[in-house]
């Protein structure tokens, strides 16, 4: 599968140039944008980058035809299309969709490389949606990684700086942040680990276990960096406000039943601590020798049980099971008296209702025309929530 790509141009202030003629991209996920910016240097010589999306053919990704905004400097002597875009400001809009956004973060970037006595020479857009904006950044001594987060993504740094003092070597280093969601990384060798089997899941669930024990004793410091507080009676309140607009319809019984599960959860005996929010394999890097858990920009305060529901959701009933035992047992070892497996069982339903609650919130804070991206995975999230439920 693949993409049919068009790109709207504005000049530097932000005035309508028309369209380029349509290409087609090999990947075919929305917010991957290097293949679309280099595509339109080899093809028409220009140096783009691309803002936002403004229009798809289909209702989610991946794949079909799109139409983004780009920025190019001066006025290309490509012959250009006119092409409604609705240029009217939007207050949800992310820094880095604006004309002059993607250059202003760069010189930013720049600046803070030049004074760790790291120029940057060459710079790649790599990604860009309402969750986060990417470039690469390369230069004589290595290549570093700016990343921008929307507020609500805005802890991700202290969380990694925090987890540079506590588990050094397991998550990317923190070369600087502005603290208003851009972050400087040093760059990690290696690939994400989307396909990772068994045995590297459970290796990934070793290196998170000690994380979340060290993280046991500094919970109030985590909270005093800003990571979102969601202990207890506080993660029920959160889930129905973030789900308020939304039809729950499917789970209104496991709502009404919200605080007293979790009540029950709490009698289990595990203590809260720092949850990844996504701990999926791809959320992993490695090179064979060195694994890296990244992206902690879904990181909140909460049970841990929540980070292994999501390490094995994937995985047939067997092979999930196993790696549930052994999170158990190493559970059971550091917190004697406590009930791992009851723990997992009464939060099965409520992981997949966590995550319907945070795409809501993610509607809630991005601007419409990148609904898209997202609209689906609240009522997906619901059903699933809902099945897990009903086998209670």
């Amino acid at each position: 599968m693949s993409r049919t790509v068009t790109l709207a141009l504005v000049d530097d202030a932000g005035v309508p140039l028309g369209a380029l003629p349509a290409y087609d991209v090999p990947a075919p996920w929305w917010q991957e944008v290097s293949s679309v910016v280099a595509e339109a240097r080899r093809r028409y010589g220009l140096d783009v980058a691309v803002l936002r999306l403004v229009a798809a053919d289909r209702p989610e990704p991946p794949g079909g035809h799109l139409t983004y905004l780009a920025q190019v400097s001066g006025r290309p002597s490509v012959p250009l299309t006119p092409v409604p875009v609705d240029l009217t400001p939007e207050p949800l809009r992310a820094p880095w969709a604006e004309p002059g956004g993607p250059a202003r973060s760069l010189a930013w970037a720049a600046e803070e490389l030049q004074r760790l006595g790291r120029p940057v020479t060459a710079v790649a857009q790599q990604r860009t949606w309402n969750l986060s904006a990417i470039w690469r950044l390369d230069g004589a001594h290595g290549t570093a990684w700016l990343k921008q987060v929307p507020v609500f993504f805005r802890h991700e740094a202290a969380v990694l700086r925090w987890l540079a003092r506590a588990a050094p070597g397991i998550t990317p280093i923190v070369l600087a942040d502005d603290g208003t969601g851009r972050v400087l990384l040093d760059h990690v060798p290696g690939e994400d680990r989307y396909e990772a089997g068994p045995d590297e899941r459970a290796a990934i669930a070793v290196d998170h276990h000690a994380i979340q024990l060290r993280a046991v004793d500094d919970v109030a410091g985590l909270v005093a960096v800003g990571v979102p507080d969601l202990r207890g009676p506080a993660l029920a309140r959160w889930i129905r406000a973030a789900l308020a607009p939304h039809d729950v319809s499917v789970v209104v019984d496991l709502l009404a039943g919200l605080d007293d599960r979790l009540a029950e959860v709490r009698r289990c005996g595990l203590p809260d601590t720092l949850v990844h929010g996504d701990l999926h394999p791809g959320n992993v890097r490695s090179d064979g020798t060195r694994r890296v858990i990244i992206d902690w920009g879904d990181a909140f305060l909460g049970h841990p049980a929540f980070d292994i529901l999501r390490l094995t959701e994937t995985l047939d009933a067997a092979t999930a099971g196993s790696l549930r035992e052994a999170w158990a047992a190493r559970w059971r070892a550091d917190v004697p008296g406590c009930d791992p497996e009851q723990a997992v069982a009464l939060l099965r339903p409520v992981a997949p209702l966590r995550m319907a609650a945070v795409y809501a919130l993610f509607l809630a804070g991005i601007e419409p025309s990148e609904h898209p991206y997202h609209a689906g995975d609240v009522p997906a999230c619901l059903e699933r929530a809902a099945a897990e439920a009903k086998q209670d």
